[in-house]
């Protein structure tokens, strides 16, 4: 008897929730565009569960893509879709230049990739440096963003070679001082708290974040990326 309530519960509540959902697709309920997962991704508002879902959309609808781009602070340029070497596919990717903040250098970014760094520049870098320094950061230093390779150690492509991943090594604040992630990671200062408050934002934002905790290869930067899995080390 108990468990057929219980399925009964069940049944009830899956069918409440699929109710819920086409009365939001359908525009039935009258509720704020960050609580509804059809509507467009406005990166200024403050993220919540439903963020994800809609950065995962990014990835195959174009035209959403660039209203959730128009609601950063990023100046970027549209690239076309392209083989630039053999495996190694650009689909829906821009070339981020910069925005609030300065970069090193621009960088090539999938859809979903760049519109999770405007999140985490926003949401995560700005407020760390705020919270420790009392200022925000002027400039991003980055080693790039595509790259044609496996991961080091196995024969699986790199979310690299799609230009799904960036490589941060540094951070510059408005008063000229620079953070190292090589340099500064060890210890317990205030330049090494800035960076583990850096490194919790960026989990939250991207599907992986590695840094120099994971292995000696990321001793110098943070590894961020769109793929499949999620991973925060």
């Amino acid at each position: 008897m108990l468990i057929r309530k219980v399925g009964w519960l069940l049944l009830v509540s899956v069918l409440l929730g699929a109710a819920l959902l086409l009365a939001l697709w359908r525009g039935w309920l009258d509720v704020a565009p960050r609580f509804n997962p059809w509507a467009p991704l406005d990166v200024r508002d403050a993220p919540n569960l439903l963020t994800a879902v809609k950065v995962w959309r990014l990835s195959e609808d174009r035209a959403l893509c660039d209203l959730a781009l128009a609601t950063t602070d990023l100046r970027f340029t549209r690239l076309p879709d392209s083989t630039p070497q053999p495996g190694c596919p650009l689909r829906n990717a821009v070339r981020v230049q910069g925005g609030r903040v300065g970069l090193s250098s621009s960088f090539m970014a999938t859809c979903p990739l760049a519109v999770s760094f405007a999140l985490f520049e926003r949401h995560g870098l700005q407020p760390a440096a705020q919270r420790v320094f009392g200022q925000p950061v002027s400039r991003v230093e980055h080693v790039g963003s595509f790259a044609c390779r496996s991961i080091a150690g196995s024969q699986r492509p790199s979310q690299h070679s799609y230009a799904n991943a960036l490589d941060l090594v540094g951070f510059r604040l408005r008063d000229g001082r620079r953070i190292s992630v090589l340099h500064d990671w060890s210890g317990d200062g205030d330049n090494a708290r800035f960076l583990r408050l850096v490194q919790d934002a960026a989990c939250e934002r991207f599907n992986i974040t590695l840094g120099p905790d994971y292995n000696a290869a990321h001793r110098d930067h943070f590894h961020l990326d769109m793929g499949m899995w999620r991973m925060c080390r």
